[in-house]
């Protein structure tokens, strides 16, 4: 099947693009049929070649999202735009099942860290480090002088 599509010419971040005519099996940058015109975004210029894109259309050539929309800019054809950039499905499912293996390694994580700290709290507190029991001690002892002043 053939396809008008852009293959990009140009420098690093100065993009040029010609429009060319390929078999869609081929790939962006290797054998074409024929070059039908250019566009440069930067310089928001394009040259294109009406009379041969309609000929190649009338051949069954199937035209590109983005070429699509630089042909319905410069009025070679007239039809509404398309949208040229849509999110792939497998890069969504893949995002969704990360995040989906990231909760479920977090909560694992939580459930380890809490799982050691009882059993080594456990015997800490038994052998000899009373001051771990402290820290929860010094909470009460917050709590009466806000009894004390309202008994007074």
């Amino acid at each position: 099947m053939l396809v008008i599509r852009l293959t990009r010419t140009g420098k690093k971040n100065q993009p040029s693009y010609r429009v060319v005519v390929t078999e869609k099996t081929n790939s962006v940058k290797g054998k074409f049929l024929e070059i039908l015109g250019h566009y440069t975004p930067r310089l928001k210029q394009n040259s294109l070649d009406g009379e041969r894109i309609k000929y190649w259309i009338s051949k069954g050539a199937q035209v590109s999202d983005t070429v699509h929309n630089l042909l319905v800019n410069e009025k070679v054809i007239v039809a509404a735009k398309v949208k040229a950039w849509r999110p792939k499905k497998k890069t969504q499912e893949a995002r969704l099942a990360l995040s989906e293996a990231e909760r479920a390694n977090k909560a694992a994580a939580a459930a380890k860290a809490e799982a050691p700290k009882t059993k080594e709290a456990a015997p800490a507190e038994t052998k000899e480090e009373a001051p771990a029991e402290e820290p929860v001690k010094e909470e009460p002892k917050a709590e009466t002088p806000v009894e004390e002043p309202k008994t007074e």
